[in-house]
């Protein structure tokens, strides 16, 4: 059962960061499996109850040896993660409730990281046609737990004829969390119970965009098979010259 991280969790973290080598790992290893990995896979578990009967619902926790085919090219990660969401090829790509442990502490919450531009092109026309569920469900959980609205944004800003949802039309992606420092949550089963039930009250916005991500894999295919169904234009033909020219 999860009964918290430690500083000594952090510390090590922080090790990896100024020591990222598998001369210095090595000897600590024992350290990352009992003081990270394990804590880490039994939150998850924890986190994921509520979602159990979702179908198509699935966690991840994530280990800390980096794939080293990808810059930068590190032997292992400083942070440590877990998701909950819904099966998809691209983990950053479609709306998910993280999890993450830092040498700063802890973040959870919401975000969908880097959505393909037509997913957030459809977020705002939606928004356009109807913003306040969206905004109304945005204010109840950043009030009841605390979160903070994030994400990157474009250095163009896009036309909004909704000034409520103004900030929304600035997000080429999004997120919705809370930090938390070394301490008593942290270090106690209550980090546990706080993400759980912020992930809970997450539910909603994440399901919202998760039907858009649907829509617009379904939009996208409908116009592939359109593209490869298409009937090819009659070809025109050419009057073929003589292979001899003949000059009389």
């Amino acid at each position: 059962m999860f009964q918290g991280f430690s500083q000594e969790a952090l510390d090590f973290l922080l090790g990896i960061r100024l020591n990222n080598s598998k001369e210095w790992f090595e000897p600590r290893k024992s350290i990352y499996t009992e003081k990270i990995f394990e804590p880490m896979k039994a939150l998850a578990e924890e986190l994921f109850v509520p979602f159990q009967d979702t179908e198509g619902m699935m966690y991840k926790a994530g280990r800390i040896y980096r794939d080293a085919n990808f810059p930068p090219y590190l032997h292992y990660r400083d942070t440590m993660w877990i998701y909950v969401r819904y099966d998809a090829w691209y983990w950053n790509k479609t709306p998910t409730l993280f999890f993450e442990l830092s040498p700063e502490g802890a973040e959870y919450g919401f975000r969908i990281e880097k959505p393909e531009a037509s997913v957030m092109e459809r977020f705002r026309s939606q928004l356009s046609e109807d913003h306040e569920p969206f905004i109304n469900m945005v204010n109840e959980v950043v009030e009841k737990f605390g979160l903070t609205i994030g994400g990157e944004e474009y250095k163009r800003k896009k036309p909004c004829n909704v000034p409520e949802a103004e900030q929304f039309f600035l997000k080429k992606g999004l997120s919705l969390s809370k930090k938390v420092g070394a301490g008593d949550v942290l270090f106690s089963h209550k980090i546990a119970e706080e993400a759980v039930e912020a992930f809970e009250g997450l539910r909603e916005i994440n399901d919202y965009f998760h039907e858009i991500v649907e829509i617009n894999d379904l939009a996208k295919a409908l116009e592939k098979e359109a593209e490869i169904t298409a009937e090819p234009e009659p070809e025109i033909k050419m009057v073929k010259a003589p292979e001899v020219d003949f000059m009389w």
